[in-house]
């Protein structure tokens, strides 16, 4: 009795292993449909310096990328590590050809000396993760 429960278990285990793999569009392992095309994202600058900036100024930078691939780019977010420093993206898909902006606004409220803000953006494209930094020294007025 205690074989066939074992018997039973394994076969059990092959079976459902094996759910998912199947080759069919549907399936979540199947490779990506490259058919329609695929986005490249290419920023014209990864980093910025914003040079020496007063304590408490807001500075704001734009990078603008270009999609080079055949298909549309779609950017899924772009976050960062601080709440000082805020992106904002375009939400519409870019055509092949097209280019986008993404603006970094950077709050210098609190801050002092060298800062460096990374910011990671997400898309559909060839490479889904691009990371762009910021740079900027922050100096205080000591009246």
């Amino acid at each position: 009795m205690r074989k066939i429960i074992i018997l039973s278990l394994v076969i059990l285990a092959l079976i459902t292993s094996n759910c998912g793999s199947g080759t069919g569009k549907n399936s979540a392992r199947s490779s990506p449909d490259t058919s329609a095309g695929t986005s490249e994202i290419v920023f014209r600058e990864y980093q910025h310096d914003f040079g020496k900036v007063a304590e408490g100024e807001k500075v704001s930078f734009t990078f603008t990328f270009d999609n080079k691939g055949t298909a549309d780019i779609v950017l899924s977010s772009a976050t960062t590590t601080c709440g000082c420093t805020v992106p904002k993206y375009d939400k519409k898909p870019i055509p092949p050809g097209a280019n986008g902006n993404l603006e970094v606004v950077f709050d210098t409220s609190g801050r002092n000396g060298m800062q460096t803000k990374i910011i990671t953006v997400k898309s559909n494209a060839l490479t889904p993760v691009v990371l762009l930094k910021i740079t900027a020294e922050v100096v205080t007025d000591n009246k």
